[in-house]
């Protein structure tokens, strides 16, 4: 292929492009004369090119288009239907330009579909403008007929001699002439007086005229009044300029941009070696020669990033074509609305995200923004709205995908994850509504009642997840009923060099990406210590706990701090996306800018890394990634530790210290309560005047249902303006918000109870953090919200007995309320001596529910001889309460033929297990 048929097809592509992008700008403003032009201009040109390079085909195509624009010019309306066929021209004249590149031969076909019908188009007259109606003369009052006096006229004769009064020639009025042509005597025009004509500058060549914008800015009107009109040069420049379409550009090929880039990263590699040189040698006169050197060596850097920087409106330019065939395809009307296209960011990085973003866009105008009627419905204005903005945010790029539609189905995705299996329905519900979001980024997640052209096969969204964190990007979701959804896709300006955090871990060095880095905080064993809550380190931090991942543990390494209770270290405060999480590291160095290294094809599969570096010493680290942090930190994964913190847990369960962490509020009069964190749904505050009143009952609109306050202590009185802090309870569908003071602080204490015997609403005190603090019954403010919660079914049998078996008075004195309110009867044993002996001594028990982690005998000795004592005891069904579910416990189970596991603080899966096992049972609360 030679060089003026290639350039040929770069520039066309070009082209392309741009005309694909103007043709919709057109359709939407069908008067604008100036993208009228440019169009034009760009077709002509490619068909120009076509036919001096001998390409009949694309020159056919290319003409028959160009007719048809030209009809525009003329007055033709644009319609809908003209500017579809001209993108289908377009279409084609891609798809025979890439068989030309690829083969080097224009491809055989035959193109009379398109040309017919552009021709076809292009013979349609223009609808004539109908002729304004002329104006109504105005009817004017009969004049007030006067005898004149001497020396008055009428306004008729004052006319009549105005008309007949002599005036200036035209002559007096012609343009003046800066230097007067000379012209051949013979063709000497005859001058006769008084309407004599100026001589006309003579042109040096003919001009084709154009059609005049509707509009022009003052600036442009003036320079066009300012040029000669024979300078064609001139015009065409002036056209140029204020197309903005021709800038002072070179072409460089791309190998040669990406070699010098390579060079750069090796230069700043050698700098960084020089730089640690002259810090280990401080009195080398070498110092200040570096320092020079370091900083020609940035501004070259920063002069070579410049080079491979490209407008992010590149990578929009086709999504205006997007939506507008998308509003076709769906029935709906769409406006994209692009702010920031001007954002620069490395041409790499760009490449990697045009068809996520692309994706995105699609899904918005598909499953975000509503139909027409459903909008007009909703209130809303008939337009959809998707908007796109890029912004420079720090050292990465902030781009946001937004629109104003229905927002994300919350509870359709609540209900596909529990389908799919991605998570239990009991931990669905406690979830907040942007961990619910994130489903949708789950390989083959979909809500989509049926398949379409468009979307619903679940493919995509987890592969736009997979390629922006892989240049290193994160993607965030904002949700709102009713008023539309974000995307928030954060990414670095380049891919090449990076400026990241040095951190030790065990005896080894790391790289953290600084973009991700919040800040750095020394822990020790004061006050800034990190603590345990339900077996997971956490950092108190400004009154938030933090949760902590130990970088020794995830790794596997042994030595350094990989117990995250070390007594002295680093965390490393990082935020991906909405998460915030801390890495305990033994040690930090300093920053440095390094240059990013593709990972070993032995190590991709690793999820923790995102590439390796050469530090200033020669060492080669690897280059840790936030993203892959923040998965372990979300699945609990805390490496070779988790298990030794099983194991404490257990050693602590057999010496019957268990802890119970707990929730700590403020509730009436500064009093201070608490009740078990694994009863708890959510945490929310309100705003005061959201809620409602109904029979003299408060209650809120809560995710689409109606739920019921109820204040935690009668001296509580629900504000009246401002906010409200609510500890959710739910049970199934049903919920319950009880209203605090004041949420304090979660704690994990060893609970030791004194029963409340005179208040049904405690079950007792104990001493938290050295705080007297009551322990609620959450079984007395159930009945309270729904009258028939707490109702046990209408059965004609006879109620069951089971007999509750637990070393702990605290979960005994919890749970029994519970089962007595699903309607049993309960007998307790606190411990496994003392249920032996009533299962000998009362018949009437049906089923035991038992704690299996008891200390001394434990729940498992005492299903053994219960199955090898009498048969009336052996046969009866036996439900485990456990605080962790492992492979040992269940199978250990299964051998007992324990007819159930639930966690402990379970309260509806005991209910259910309770109803699998006698359906005559089953609670209306479950």
């Amino acid at each position: 292929m030679d060089d003026l048929l290639r350039e040929f097809l770069t520039e066309s592509g070009e082209h392309l492009d741009t005309v694909d992008a103007e043709l919709v700008r057109f359709e939407q403003d069908p008067n604008n004369q100036t993208i009228l032009r440019n169009i034009f201009r760009l077709v002509h040109t490619i068909k120009g090119t076509c036919g001096f390079l001998g390409l009949p085909r694309l020159e056919a195509l290319a003409h028959a288009a160009e007719t048809l624009m030209g009809r525009f010019r003329d007055g033709l309306p644009a319609t809908s239907e003209s500017v579809t066929v001209i993108l289908s021209t377009l279409d084609r004249l891609k798809a025979i330009l890439a068989d030309l590149e690829a083969t080097g031969t224009e491809p055989a076909g035959s193109d009379d579909d398109l040309i017919s019908e552009l021709d076809r188009l292009a013979s349609a007259e223009p609808e004539p403008q109908a002729a304004p109606a002329p104006a109504p003369e105005p009817v004017l009052p009969d004049p007030v007929s006067r005898e004149l006096k001497p020396g008055e006229v009428t306004l008729d004769e004052l006319e009549a001699a105005f008309l007949a009064a002599p005036g200036p020639g035209e002559a007096d009025f012609a343009a003046p002439v800066s230097a007067p042509v000379e012209a051949p005597k013979a063709e000497a025009p005859k001058v006769e007086a008084p309407k004599a004509e100026a001589p006309k500058p003579a042109a040096p060549k003919a001009v084709e005229p154009k059609p005049a914008a509707p509009k022009a800015e003052p600036a442009e009107a003036e320079s066009a009044r300012a040029e000669p009109a024979g300078d064609t040069e001139a015009v065409v420049a002036t056209e140029t300029t204020a197309a903005g379409s021709k800038i002072q550009t070179i072409r460089v090929n791309v190998d040669t941009l990406e070699h010098l880039m390579t060079m750069v990263s090796e230069l700043v590699l050698t700098r960084n070696q020089l730089l640690e040189i002259a810090r280990r040698h401080e009195d080398s006169s070498y110092k200040v020669p570096l320092q020079r050197l370091s900083h020609v060596t940035a501004e070259l850097q920063e002069g070579v990033m410049k080079t491979r920087m490209q407008p992010i409106g590149s990578a929009w330019q086709k999504l205006p074509r997007v939506v507008r065939d998308l509003s076709a395809e769906l029935g709906k009307q769409i406006d994209l609305v692009m702010v920031g296209a001007e954002t620069e960011l490395d041409r790499q990085v760009l490449e990697v995200i045009k068809d996520p973003l692309t994706h995105m866009v699609r899904n918005s105008a598909d499953h975000g923004l509503e139909s027409t009627a459903g909008r007009i419905a909703a209130g809303k204005p008939a337009r959809g709205t998707i908007r796109l903005a890029a912004y420079h945010e720090g050292g990465t790029i902030t781009i946001e995908i937004a629109d104003d539609g229905k927002g994300l189905d919350l509870a359709a995705i609540r209900k596909k994850a529990v389908e799919r299996g991605l998570a239990a329905q009991a931990d669905v519900e406690r979830m907040t509504d942007a961990q619910v979001a994130k489903f949708i980024f789950d390989a083959g997640f979909s809500t989509a009642a049926a398949v379409t052209s468009v979307s619903g096969r679940g493919v995509g969204m987890d592969v736009v997840k997979t390629n922006i964190e892989t240049i290193g990007g994160i993607i965030d979701i904002a949700t709102t009923a009713g008023r539309g959804t974000t995307f928030t896709i954060k990414i670095p300006l380049t891919l090449a060099i990076v400026a990241a955090l040095i951190v030790r871990a065990g005896e080894h060095r790391f790289a953290l990406p600084q973009v991700a880095v919040l800040e750095l905080v020394r822990v020790d064993a004061g006050a800034q210590r990190v603590e345990r809550i339900n077996g997971s380190p956490v950092l108190r931090l400004r009154e938030r706990l933090l949760p902590i991942v130990s970088l020794t543990g995830l790794l596997g390494q042994s030595g350094g701090q990989g117990d995250e209770t070390a007594q002295a270290g680093f965390v490393v405060v990082a935020q991906v996306g909405r998460e915030r999480f801390g890495i305990l590291v033994d040690e930090v160095f300093h920053t440095e800018e390094i240059v990013v290294k593709p990972m070993s094809a032995k190590l991709r599969h690793i999820p923790m890394f995102a590439g390796n570096t050469i530090l200033g010493d020669g060492a080669v680290v690897l280059i840790i990634d936030p993203n892959g942090v923040a998965r372990q930190v979300a699945q609990g994964v805390q490496g070779s530790s988790g298990h030794a913190d099983s194991d404490a847990e257990a050693e602590a369960s057999e010496m019957g210290d268990t802890k119970t962490t707990l929730l700590v509020f403020k509730g009436g009069q500064g009093s201070f309560k608490a009740v078990p964190l694994s009863l708890v749904t959510r945490l929310e505050e309100i705003e005061c005047d959201k809620v409602e009143w109904l029979g003299g009952r408060p209650l809120i609109q809560y995710r689409g249902r109606l739920m019921p306050l109820v204040p935690a202590d009668p001296a509580i009185t629900i504000r009246s303006e401002g906010t409200q802090a609510l500890v959710v309870f739910s049970d199934g569908e049903r919920a319950m918000g009880l209203v605090v003071d004041e949420i304090v602080d979660i704690v994990e204490e060893r609970l030791d109870i004194e029963i409340a015997a005179d208040r049904s609403d405690l079950i007792g005190s104990a001493v938290l953090r050295g705080r007297a603090t009551d322990i609620i019954n959450i079984a007395h403010f159930l009945p309270l919200a729904y009258d028939d919660w707490a109702r046990g079914p209408k059965r004609a049998e006879q109620v069951s007995t089971l007999l509750l078996v637990d070393d702990s008075a605290f979960f005994r004195d919890m749970l029994s309320p519970v089962l007595k309110a699903a309607g049993y009867q309960v007998i307790t044993a606190a411990s496994t001596d003392a249920a032996l002996s009533i299962l000998q001594s009362d018949p009437r028990i049906e089923v035991v529910v038992t704690d299996l982690e008891m200390p001394g005998r434990s729940g498992f000795d005492l299903v053994a001889a219960m199955r090898s004592g009498e048969p009336r005891v052996a046969g009866l069904p036996v439900i485990g309460l456990t605080g962790t579910v492992g492979a040992d416990a269940v199978e250990r189970a299964r051998s007992l033929a324990i007819t159930d596991l639930v966690a402990k603080f379970d309260r509806s899966g005991l209910i259910a297990a309770l109803a699998e096992i006698n359906p005559t049972a089953v609670s209306q609360a479950a």
